[in-house]
């Protein structure tokens, strides 16, 4: 039985990785934010839009511990969950735990033209948008860092670069 369970932040590849992943070993992927939205029947956005942040992570770590109790899964976290709560600690008692690590200018790169759909980049300005993903990977590396296992995820700009990090990603877990 396995969990295998990636984290790190927005725009880093979890979800192009973990389907990745799930493809070449036929463990199961889920993306826990779609997850949620299925559950909840509501858009990430309607839920922040309604319950504020306070409410999304809650119902993101309720969501999150019934997910992590599958056997033989895949899941890609989104770049919040590990800072709350007690979130990290549960993941690494429950799973492999990978984060997939970028700098904050790649991440941006990533970010760029989804900024008008994630509720937490809305109307920002590329200045901004760089500015503030170097401040919240400021304070979010305590929690990633904590992960069992770091894949740099700087490179994937191409299918060959995000095989190689899939063929390192495996032998990192034994896969």
């Amino acid at each position: 039985m396995r969990r295998i369970v990636l984290i790190g932040y927005m725009g880093a590849g979890k979800t192009t990785i973990g389907h990745a992943l799930s493809k070449e070993t036929g463990i199961p992927f889920y993306d826990l934010d779609w997850y949620i939205e299925n559950r909840m029947r509501k858009k990430i956005s309607q839920i922040f839009e309604n319950s504020g942040e306070e409410g999304f992570r809650q119902i993101e770590r309720n969501m999150l511990h019934e997910v992590a109790e599958f056997e033989n899964v895949i899941v890609s976290c989104g770049g919040g969950t590990p800072c709350f709560f007690d979130n990290m600690e549960y993941l690494n008692r429950q799973a492999d735990t990978v984060y997939l690590k970028a700098s904050p200018e790649v991440l941006c790169e990533h970010l760029k033209m989804g900024r008008t759909v994630r509720p937490l980049l809305i109307g920002k300005s590329d200045d901004e948008l760089l500015a503030y993903i170097t401040e919240q990977l400021e304070h979010r590396q305590q929690y990633y860092n904590q992960s069992k296992y770091v894949l740099n995820v700087n490179l994937l700009d191409s299918r060959e670069k995000i095989s190689t990090s899939i063929e390192h990603l495996r032998e990192m877990l034994g896969l």
